[in-house]
């Protein structure tokens, strides 16, 4: 007997099909727009088939769970596909490269620079450690600026050197834009369009080249994200085998076909996706403690997508076998091997002798006063262990970075979270003193980079809010709310310390999330792929027409900002028009 057709032919239902096919050139995938034939039609079978003597007992055929309106398939061109995601990301390699080290403070960091590239450089010469400077300035753990220590050790101790691994980072972040979004829509040409939306993406672009730790949380949540949607497919189709499996050995006189659709369902065995991505959670959380809380997120997304693909394949009570199959292997690979592989980050602290505080307890009673928060003291103080005591104190210290009070005191680039679905609020990294123009000495021409998302991206954010929760909610479409977990587990947490000082680049592991739900909505304006009728030539070249425009106005949009955006020497009349808003200045 065949499995659920939710599980084993996710084409079933057409009209669901990936948005574009696995492109978006005509019906069903078709170049040539040709209406694709009839499938042929089941022989309706014989009623007398089923007639028993009487006093005989009718064969028993297991019942078949309705079959839920399913979300597209993988796409089958496979070929195409790595081709598409090569050249997109050849396009980002030469546009996050392209005069990598040209904006220097005279030779030296700009902006926050001057922290990571610093102690990355300390740490090469101190084998993976920061200087020993006997106070709190080191506030982060250790893996971001271990990561720029590559860079500074291939390249030295300049602006290509330390900001090489942000750019590979923003690169890497392009190539896995476009498989995620390729596997979620099931259309390659969707994925292509990712790609090149995150490629125009301006704090995605600033960000690589910059040498920052945000751009590395991003990318490793965004693959974290893939491999947590590559687990959810790998889990479906397990639960499928194990339901033709026990279907067949019903059909053939076995006993039932509890084994696959009972209590507690089939087990699953080992899921190394899942695993993957609990790695690169830890990963994410060695480069900044936020990441902790896409780990919990993602528990909860990983458990609910479990629940719901045993109640797919028929188990009777998919919550109870959600809990009693995946729970505790879920809470190891995303919650246990996260915290193995945060804590495996400060392998050269633990090997150091002289890092800052290896060898030295931060809360005992001598350096009370130098603790805000007496909870956080108190919890320190439990254990005598360094790294568990100064891992409070680093909180102590993120807790109580407030905003002053006096207006005349704040950072004059601060914003809170509300203004970052718009960006309303940049942050300039780099502003030299005015010089003569280059192709014109008479004229003064000015230098900026601002941390910008583009407005063609950004401004159109709150649109997609309404649209993906509509979408998640009243369509229980599982890949908006997959977007809007990602996206709300690095958004919505920065709203519990308002007075704490924030800034925008805080904001660029969101900016993935964003493009995919971006993604997610012109698919949606494609339409799917088997759209047929009198209107479909019509509607097929009017949404390809309106995603096209849109494309188009973002790369146009992100080329008109690109001075701005790598600090290329610019009049003071062209630094007007780039700045659209007020609060740009």
């Amino acid at each position: 007997m065949p499995a659920p057709p939710s599980l084993a032919d996710p084409a079933a239902d057409p009209a669901d099909q990936a948005p574009g096919g696995t492109d978006a050139t005509g019906p069903a995938g078709r170049a040539d727009g040709a209406e694709p034939a009839a499938a042929a039609l089941p022989e309706r079978p014989d009623p007398a088939d089923s007639v028993v003597a009487i006093g005989q007992v009718p064969p028993l055929t297991a019942p078949v769970p309705r079959a839920r309106r399913v979300l597209p398939p993988s796409p089958t061109d496979r070929a195409r596909g790595w081709i598409v995601t090569g050249v997109v990301t050849f396009i980002a390699t030469l546009v996050r490269l392209v005069n990598l080290g040209a904006a220097s403070d005279g030779g030296t960091p700009l902006f926050d620079e001057k922290y990571y590239a610093i102690q990355a450089w300390e740490m090469l010469r101190n084998g993976g450690v920061e200087d020993n400077q006997a106070f709190g300035v080191v506030v982060h753990p250790p893996l971001g600026k271990q990561l720029i220590l590559i860079g500074e050790w291939l390249l030295g101790y300049d602006p290509v050197g330390w900001r090489l691994a942000s750019a590979v980072a923003g690169i890497v972040s392009v190539l896995l834009i476009v498989r995620v979004a390729r596997r979620m829509t099931g259309s390659t040409l969707l994925g292509g369009i990712a790609g090149v939306l995150l490629i125009c993406d301006g704090v995605s672009h600033v960000q690589a080249r910059s040498a920052l730790l945000d751009v590395f949380q991003a990318v490793f949540v965004l693959a974290a994200f893939a491999c947590l949607i590559a687990d959810r497919d790998q889990v479906r189709a397990r639960l499928a085998q194990a339901v033709d499996r026990s279907m067949d050995r019903a059909t053939a006189g076995g006993s039932t076909v509890a084994e696959a659709t009972g209590v507690a369902g089939a087990a699953l065995g080992a899921r190394w996706w899942r695993f993957g991505a609990g790695v690169l959670l830890g990963l994410t959380t060695a480069v900044k403690w936020s990441g902790a809380y896409w780990i919990v997120a993602f528990v909860a997304l990983s458990l609910i997508w479990d629940m719901q693909s045993r109640r797919e394949a028929g188990v009777r009570r998919p919550v109870r076998a959600g809990l009693r199959r995946d729970l505790l292997p879920t809470i190891w690979s995303l919650g246990v091997v996260p915290l193995l592989v945060y804590i495996g980050s400060w392998w050269a602290w633990f090997a150091s002798e002289t890092g800052w505080p290896r060898h030295t307890l931060v809360a005992i009673d001598s350096n009370r006063s130098d603790w805000k928060s007496g909870f956080l003291y108190e919890l320190a103080h439990v254990w005598s262990n360094t790294l568990w005591q100064w891992t409070w104190k680093m909180l102590d210290f993120h807790s109580h970075l407030l905003t002053p009070t006096d207006p005349s005191k704040r950072h004059p680039w601060e914003s809170k979270p509300w203004t970052w679905p718009l960006g309303t609020r940049p942050v300039l990294y780099y502003s030299p003193a005015d010089a003569p123009c280059p192709a014109d000495p008479t004229v003064d021409c000015v230098r900026r980079i601002f941390l910008i998302g583009t407005p063609a991206l950004w401004w159109i954010s709150l649109f997609v809010l309404v649209w993906a929760l509509w979408k998640a909610i009243g369509r229980l479409d599982w890949r908006y709310a997959a977007v809007l977990v990602a996206y709300g587990a690095g958004y919505l947490p920065w709203f519990t310390n308002l007075d704490r000082q924030m800034y925008f680049f805080y904001a660029t592991p969101l900016a993935p999330f964003l493009v995919l739900g971006i993604t997610l909505v012109l698919g949606d304006i494609l339409g799917p792929a088997a759209v047929r009728g009198r209107w479909r030539v019509e509607r097929r070249y009017t949404s390809v027409a309106v995603v096209a425009l849109y494309v188009g106005l973002v790369v146009a949009n992100f080329i008109w900002l690109w001075p701005v955006l790598n600090g290329e020497p610019i009049t003071h009349e062209r630094l007007t028009m780039e700045t659209w808003l007020p609060s740009w200045g």
